[in-house]
């Protein structure tokens, strides 16, 4: 019996997760859901998947599958730190806004949170935290964590990343990235994974595959063996453990291979693009009005600011999010299967909306 509730046609804006599974990844699904294999790591996906990785990031990686991003943060974090560490992340950063204090909470890192224009750290914004060692009175700074791409949808480049991480590595800190969206900030810069992760100095990464089309799943990739340790039992005891590892293994399997991650990426990167030049398009020909965009578009995010009520209105078909409601700013997000029907659609009835 086929059970479907929703409505196919329906689409929204509010995030990459409200979209289905990649067709390529199903498959793999299937594939792997034949016989049996070893639980809980020992099985031959998993096995394969260190390849995989290696592939993209170089020999001697190690990944870890987990189920979700925040398990990916949080025990790959508490993996880098001592019971007394603490975290310089950004303000806007998932860690600290969006993972229900997790970090602290289940991990017991303490976070010093460092405010940013566009979600990005620079050696400067770190050093404003980057004090007190040796006082026992203070949490210490060991580990500096950013995200790839930003809450905000702003990225790295690979000069940043490297620079943020030299300076982190000068003052004896190691250096963690969320790549919730680290595929969208790859086909951003035109540049293999590694440029920006491994061979720029990033000691262990969380990767992303949710947002890109995956059904579950994100992977720890430690970068570095001397900045992490014990990851095998404190994923255990974070209850990130799968039995059927197989599953998460194969889908990431598939993500990496035949550059699917890389081509789900960039058509999400070219439709909020799209969307983005459609709207500057009506605000310039005077159809739009009461329409700005509050920070550079340059993965699957596009930030706007709407006229009062405008936002509640605009819901009553398509959802999405407030970001800032004291700013009326919104964030709109493009996914792997965001079409050009789609992006016409929301455009018409944003300009119905705010006709000028």
């Amino acid at each position: 019996m086929t059970l479907q509730l929703h409505d196919i046609a329906k689409r929204d804006f509010a995030s990459d997760n409200y979209a289905g599974v990649h067709p390529e990844i199903l498959d793999a699904i299937a594939a792997a859901n034949q016989g049996h294999q070893i639980a809980y790591g020992e099985d031959v996906y998993t096995a394969r998947l260190q390849r995989v990785f290696g592939e993209h990031f170089g020999e001697g990686v190690e990944v870890f599958p987990v189920f979700n991003g925040t398990g990916a943060n949080v025990v790959g974090l508490q993996s880098m730190l001592p019971r007394w560490g603490a975290v310089i992340c950004a303000k806007t950063a998932h860690i600290n806004t969006d993972e229900a204090g997790a970090p602290e909470r289940v991990a017991g890192i303490k976070l010093l949170p460092v405010e940013t224009p566009d979600g990005k750290l620079t050696a400067e914004l770190i050093d404003r935290e980057a004090w007190g060692w040796g006082d026992e009175h203070r949490a210490q700074p060991l580990v500096v964590s950013v995200t790839q791409t930003t809450e905000l949808g702003t990225a790295y480049t690979v000069d940043e990343v490297k620079a943020i991480a030299d300076h982190a590595h000068g003052l004896g800190m190691t250096v963690h990235m969320d790549g919730a969206r680290i595929s969208n900030a790859a086909a951003r810069l035109g540049a293999p994974l590694r440029a920006f992760t491994r061979d720029a100095g990033v000691d262990v990464l969380s990767f992303g595959g949710t947002k890109n089309g995956i059904l579950f799943g994100e992977a720890i990739v430690v970068l570095n063996p001397d900045a992490s340790a014990g990851l095998p039992y404190l994923r255990k005891l974070n209850m990130q453990l799968s039995s059927k590892m197989r599953f998460a293994s194969a889908q990431l399997i598939a993500l990496l291979t035949d550059d699917l991650w890389l081509r789900s990426a960039s058509h999400a990167n070219a439709m909020a693009s799209r969307l983005r030049s459609a709207l500057e398009a009506g605000i310039a020909n005077g159809e739009i009005r009461g329409l700005g965009f509050s920070q550079d578009t340059q993965s699957s995010a596009v930030f706007a600011t709407l006229p009062d009520g405008a936002a509640d209105r605009l819901r009553e078909t398509f959802r999405f999010y407030d970001w800032d409601a004291a700013r009326n700013e919104v964030r709109w997000m493009c996914s792997f299967d965001t079409t050009d029907a789609d992006i016409d659609a929301f455009v018409a009835a944003i300009t119905r909306e705010l006709r000028g």
